[in-house]
């Protein structure tokens, strides 16, 4: 990790006003149009879930916002961030906490993914390691094209990890659309930042190729 200081007094400003709030997260919902990656998963017959973990996990990794972290009211800036997302457990109407050690490489990530859940679905977790914040928490909701998504969290004290869900996908005007909900702590996000990581995510998912590493 490394630490992050503002140098513009601006910015500064920024990350003090909305570090102060009780409840400093925003969260933006839009469709995302998943009509190619959908035909590219379908063609090889790849696991639909874990691979927009994947997709996802790369986008929040190749911007460095989403990887600062605040802690005692300082930044600091993991040089990865690990999807921990939720799974279904066996005989049970409930889910459990997948962490999957992120990797670049779609392939590997798939292979550590399917190892992890294995685990999981036999013998679930629900805790988080105590002292880590390196994660990216996020969860389908498959039933429901939603328009909205409003996370459970603690608020006193806040946390800055990132929530990442995605719904029911359906068909409009020729295309499969997926709606996606990106939440994320304000003093560290703005809109530009989430912007990016909409655009980012719609390039991986037109240039989505099992071959190869973004």
């Amino acid at each position: 990790m490394k630490k992050i200081t503002f140098t513009s007094p601006h910015r500064k400003k920024h990350f003090d006003f909305f570090n102060g709030m009780s409840h400093p997260h925003f969260q933006l919902t839009a469709n995302v149009d998943v009509t190619y990656f959908l035909s590219i998963i379908k063609a090889n017959k790849l696991p639909l879930n874990q691979s927009i973990v994947y997709l996802l996990s790369h986008t929040a990794n190749t911007l460095p916002e989403f990887r600062w972290r605040i802690r005692d009211n300082k930044i600091v800036e993991h040089p990865t961030v690990q999807p921990s997302y939720t799974i279904p457990v066996a005989n049970e109407d409930v889910f459990s906490f997948c962490t999957v050690p992120y990797h670049p490489d779609y392939t590997t990530f798939l292979k550590r993914a399917e190892e992890v859940q294995q685990q999981m679905i036999a013998n679930p977790s629900f805790e988080d390691e105590v002292g880590r914040d390196d994660y990216l928490f996020m969860s389908a909701i498959p039933w429901i094209s939603f328009t909205s998504m409003q996370h459970a969290m603690n608020y006193h004290p806040h946390d800055s990890v990132p929530r990442i869900s995605w719904g029911k996908i359906f068909e409009q005007n020729d295309k499969m659309l997926m709606p996606l909900s990106v939440q994320a702590h304000h003093a560290l996000v703005d809109g530009s930042h989430m912007g990016k990581f909409f655009t980012m995510f719609d390039e991986f998912l037109n240039n989505f190729n099992i071959t190869s590493n973004f």
